[in-house]
């Protein structure tokens, strides 16, 4: 190795973590990078991370390609910081078109379309050569179909379904010509007579099949749910919150509130009080079984699902008990920006007691969410639907949301567990109980 090359290495992310897979890097072979800029993301067990440059320099080789696994502390790239930066940054703009091993770069030559994308083309008949790609390394994302179609004249027809010209012969008995269409291709394509080769290489990419190896969130996201389904026994309880008093007590003190604290009053610090209000008085639920014990807790600790640029991860907000409504709206802002920059930790993700995640906001009505092992409960959110219901002797139209727990029986029984969500319940609709402690 040359002596004034720098590695580049795969830190330590984390106690249990040995691996990491390469998601996507930021920079080329030859490009200018600045200090402590981000230049690879990769992807562990548990989050993505930026890794950034430790000197300024020229990334001279890369020896990860994306979808790549690498140990902790193996080399993945080396940088040059005696390299000289080009003038304005041209080194950056221009990034080689080869890949570290000498062989063609296969996102420069060709777009990858993502199974969605397919889907959507194929749905919609859009000529693929008409979708400009905007994901990560030139893919082609179900976003950029959608653009695509919005761009297209109104009643323009695709490509694929272009109507043959109509028979000029005397009647139905006319013998067929040239240009007659031919009978339904497979799947119910009514492909043209004579396809161009743009058509032709269309329909191909839309029969085509994407294989992408599962990342490491996903595969440890699937080990934990079959993990959850098999070593405890789990039920579903269910109950429903008139959410008015909630949504009057945000609209009148919204705008002092976010003028005193810069951040906006939302559902979730509602939801996070009136959990720690439960697990008070139902500490089972913030239990988990070890062994042959049971663990109880003191303290609450409340994961909260939250989407991410790779896809849902759990952020902890520690001693929730201690925080205040702006605190708390405060720290889930910050872990859906982390989230969505893929710079949450490891440490970020651990150690939670208990679990939200709030499906409403996706426009889920209903759903039995899974516990987080080795947790004994999750708390399921839904959409707010303004529905009738009967009050004080009147049916009223109210929104009302449907909550569920998940739990596990073994320690739980379902005495606490409607209890917890009557609680809930409870608190929300008489929210002044939240600060009156009763």
């Amino acid at each position: 190795m040359n002596v004034n090359m720098m590695e580049i290495k795969v830190p330590e992310l984390g106690e249990s973590i040995q691996e990491v897979q390469i998601s996507h890097w930021l920079k080329q072979e030859g490009q200018w990078v600045e200090n402590g800029e981000d230049i690879v993301e990769v992807e562990s067990e548990k989050a993505s991370q930026s890794l950034s440059a430790p000197s300024a320099g020229v990334l001279q080789k890369i020896f990860f390609q994306d979808g790549e696994f690498a140990k902790v502390g193996q080399v993945i790239a080396q940088l040059d910081p005696k390299g000289n930066p080009p003038a304005g940054k041209a080194k950056s703009e221009t990034p080689k078109s080869a890949s570290p091993k000498g062989k063609p770069n296969a996102k420069s030559d060709q777009t990858q379309v993502m199974p969605a994308a397919e889907r959507s083309v194929h749905d919609n008949r859009v000529p693929i050569s008409n979708v400009q790609p905007t994901g990560p390394g030139g893919r082609t994302l179900k976003e950029d179909v959608q653009r695509a179609i919005q761009r297209q004249p109104t009643g323009a027809p695709s490509s694929t379904s272009k109507a043959a010209p109509a028979p000029t012969g005397p009647g139905p008995t006319a013998p067929p010509s040239a240009t007659t269409p031919k009978p339904p291709g497979p799947r119910g394509i009514n492909a043209p007579a004579k396809l161009s080769e743009t058509e032709l290489a269309n329909l191909s990419v839309v029969r085509q099949e994407t294989v992408t190896p599962m990342s490491m969130i996903r595969r440890t996201i699937a080990n934990r749910l079959v993990e959850a389904q098999s070593a405890a026994a789990l039920l579903t309880t269910f109950n429903e919150i008139d959410m008015q008093p909630v949504m009057d007590l945000r609209k009148k003190y919204q705008e002092p509130f976010q003028a005193k604290h810069g951040v906006k009053l939302g559902f979730m610090s509602f939801f996070a009080k009136a959990s720690v209000e439960g697990l008070k008085r139902f500490p089972a639920v913030n239990s988990e079984v070890r062994g042959t014990d049971i663990v109880s807790r003191n303290f609450y600790d409340l994961g909260v699902a939250i989407g991410g640029g790779k896809g849902l991860v759990v952020p902890v907000l520690r001693n929730v008990h201690r925080l205040s409504f702006a605190e708390i709206e405060r720290e889930i802002g910050l872990f859906a920006q982390l989230a969505q920059d893929n710079k949450l930790k490891p440490a970020d993700l651990e150690g939670g007691t208990f679990t939200i995640s709030n499906g409403g906001v996706y426009g889920s009505l209903l759903s039995t969410p899974i516990v987080n092992p080795p947790q004994s409960g999750i708390l399921g959110l839904h959409a707010i639907q303004p529905r009738p219901i009967a009050l004080d002797g009147q049916v009223v139209i109210r929104p009302m949301m449907y909550i569920a727990l998940t739990y596990d029986h073994r320690i739980v029984d379902g005495r606490e567990a409607v209890g917890f969500l009557k609680t809930i319940k409870e608190v929300l609709e008489e929210p002044a109980r939240l600060f009156l402690e009763v």
